[in-house]
């Protein structure tokens, strides 16, 4: 393809930023479009269709990003097959994660291409000064690039699962893959700068976690690598400094501003006195609060599997029978279709017969929570997750201790990082037993409460410094800004 040279003068930045479809990564980067509409750059918000449907019933986008004058939502064709609830499908398991990096190739990547030239011909609209794709989607970077526009990539993971991913070549060269076995499984992985003395086979991401290398999904990963010129992460420095020093050896260009919730919620409050919204793509129960109000302080384990986890029914029945025997207060998340069963009916997933062992009132269940919420009320003492990235911040900014049981993707890595280097929980990885269930709500709510409590509250103080102004994030976010301004000036 041929590059556009377009004269750029200097004017207002106009910035395309484009998130893979999925919860986990249109929330952090639409709080990262009102961060950069804040500071009055022009955005287009590129979404694919059924995503925006999902944010425009469930949640207030039209309101809260009408008052930026400069910002616009742009729709995207969909491309992914319908499930049986008539709901679109996205990442579940490794053949899923395969199949839809392979079919946005193959038909988001061209209409993008011809998106993008149309645009940038326009003497409609102003041409796009940078892109900012997720990088999940490498063929947003591929276009851009071969149109002469400056590509930042944006990781919606966490930094050591884009230092593991990145590093994917060199463990492979070493012979550090495949695994042999589950008595492989507690191998160490040396190829990793900055993990050597610590990560497992285990602990690698679930793309990695392969018996033969010519794995389909591990090649697709692969196909997938990038070295991106800038480098935008969800983190901040107190949390993942050694890391991102090694990750600044390849891209010394990277901006880690996160929590990028906790970052927009403390620049609304001064700009606007206001607080941040959600951008849930599910109906929020909000009774839940309520119940909550009446709950004793850091009495209620919180516990959820996000967005798109799946658990067997014999796994259900093994938390549920662990949680209850703890005596524990607890408010469970269990999404329609997240339990898989022969039987069709998503609705015996929420029946209270299924939690008569409990104490009355020990409990509630609902459909979907408002987490950030959630997390940051005073009734919850702990958080049983899948360690998907933006829940792992939300925990942390909360200073609420975790017990992790991560399912696909940065997950595992996230897991051992929060229980092995920052101490603030527990790894429960590859574990389902109500007995080893009932012993860690146990350990996290009771025996060991102190220990975690005081390393959570460190932690959280460190997050909320890092988006004060002249913290490292609220820096990083001014550096970028600034870049991203200079790009518009030739």
């Amino acid at each position: 393809m041929a590059t556009l040279k377009m004269k750029r003068v200097s004017t207002t930045p106009h910035v395309l930023i484009f998130p893979a479809p999925g919860q986990g990564h249109v929330n952090p980067m639409l709080k990262l479009a009102e961060l950069l509409g804040l500071a009055g750059l022009q955005i287009t918000f590129l979404i694919y269709q059924q995503i925006h449907d999902d944010l425009t019933r469930y949640s207030d986008i039209k309101i809260r990003f009408s008052k930026y004058s400069k910002f616009q939502f742009k729709t995207f064709p969909n491309f992914l097959p319908e499930d049986r609830h008539g709901r679109r499908r996205f990442i579940h398991v490794a053949e899923e994660v395969r199949n839809f990096i392979e079919q946005m190739n193959l038909r988001s990547k061209p209409v993008f291409e011809k998106m993008m030239i149309d645009h940038q011909h326009s003497s409609d609209n102003p041409p796009f000064t940078c892109v900012i794709g997720d990088s999940l989607m490498g063929f947003v970077q591929d276009v851009a690039g071969d149109l002469g526009i400056p590509v930042i990539q944006f990781n919606t993971a966490s930094s050591c699962f884009f230092w593991a991913l990145f590093s994917l070549p060199r463990v492979l060269s070493a012979g550090e893959l495949p695994i042999t076995g589950k008595k492989d499984m507690d191998r160490l992985i040396t190829q990793v700068p900055g993990m050597e003395t610590f990560l497992r086979c285990q602990d690698l991401p679930g793309p990695f976690r392969v018996s033969d290398t010519s794995d389909p999904t591990l090649q697709t990963f692969l196909g997938e690598l990038r070295t991106p010129q800038t480098l935008i992460i969800n983190t901040f420095e107190d949390l993942e400094a050694p890391i991102l020093s090694q990750i600044r050896t390849r891209c010394p260009k990277t901006y880690p501003i996160g929590p990028l919730h906790e970052l927009l919620k403390d620049k609304l409050k001064k700009t606007h006195g206001s607080s941040s919204s959600a951008n849930d793509l599910c109906e929020v129960d909000i009774t839940c609060m309520k119940w909550l109000d009446d709950q004793p302080s850091q009495s209620v384990l919180y516990v959820s599997f996000g967005s798109f986890t799946r658990i067997t029914m014999d796994q259900f029945i093994e938390f549920r029978h662990g949680i209850i025997k703890s005596n524990t207060r607890f408010l469970w998340v269990i999404r329609p279709g997240s339990v898989t069963s022969t039987n069709d009916n998503p609705e015996q997933y929420y029946s209270e017969e299924l939690f008569q062992e409990g104490k009355n009132g020990n409990g509630y269940i609902v459909k979907w929570a408002p987490q950030e919420k959630v997390l940051g009320h005073k009734a919850i003492g702990g958080f049983l997750t899948h360690s998907g990235w933006n829940s792992t911040l939300e925990s942390i900014v909360s200073g609420v201790p975790m017990i992790c049981w991560p399912y696909f993707g940065d997950q595992q890595i996230n897991s051992r990082f929060v229980g092995e280097i920052w101490k603030i929980g527990l790894d429960m990885k590859d574990l389902c037993d109500r007995e080893i269930v009932e012993k860690m709500v146990n350990d996290l709510m009771v025996n060991r409460r102190e220990e975690f409590v005081r390393s959570s509250a460190i932690m959280a103080e460190l997050a909320r410094k890092s988006v004060e102004e002249g913290g490292s994030s609220s820096s990083y976010l001014d550096r970028l800004i600034e870049d991203i301004r200079m790009m518009s000036i030739e």
